[in-house]
C-alpha cells in the first residue's frame, strides 16, 4: 500500500503541465501537493547543510576531556534519523484517513510538507544563537 502510494506521487510529480493555482481534478492536487513537499525538502536540506555545518564547527571547539557524551554534529544527526521516521510514520498515519482513496497521495504530501517546513525551522533555531 505504502508503495503504491510512493509510485502515485512520483507519477503525479511528474506532470509539468499542472496549473497549480487553478487545480480541480485530484490527480492534479496530488501533484501540486506533492511539489509542495518536494520545495519543503529542498528548503530543509539547504538547511541542514548550514546548521550540520554549525555543530561540527562546534565540535571543533569543544574541551570533551571533561565530557564523553556524543557530540553536537552526532546528537544532531542521531535526532535527524529519527525525526525522519517519525516524519514518515505519522504522515503515513495521516493518508489513513483517506487510506486506498484518490486523496490519499494528497494528504500524505501535505503531511510531509507541513512537518518538513516545521523542522527546517526547527534547524534554523538551533543556530541562530551561534
Amino acid at each position: 500500500m505504502i508503495l503504491t502510494s510512493l509510485l502515485m506521487l512520483v507519477a503525479a510529480a511528474q506532470d509539468p503541465a499542472v496549473d497549480c493555482e487553478n487545480a480541480m481534478a485530484q490527480p492534479d492536487l496530488n501533484a501540486c501537493a506533492y511539489q509542495e513537499y518536494e520545495r519543503a525538502d529542498a528548503a530543509l536540506n539547504a538547511q541542514w547543510k548550514l546548521t550540520a555545518a554549525a555543530m561540527k564547527a562546534q565540535d571543533k571547539g569543544f574541551d570533551r576531556s571533561y565530557d564523553k557524551r556524543p557530540g553536537y554534529y552526532e546528537t544532531l544527526l542521531a535526532a535527524q534519523r529519527a525525526w525522519l521516521t517519525y516524519r514518515d510514520r505519522q504522515c503515513d498515519a495521516e493518508g489513513y484517513t483517506m487510506r486506498g482513496g484518490s486523496a490519499e497521495p494528497m494528504v500524505i504530501s501535505g503531511c510531509l510538507a507541513t512537518l518538513t517546513e516545521a523542522r527546517t525551522a526547527e534547524l534554523k533555531a538551533l543556530i541562530a544563537e551561534y
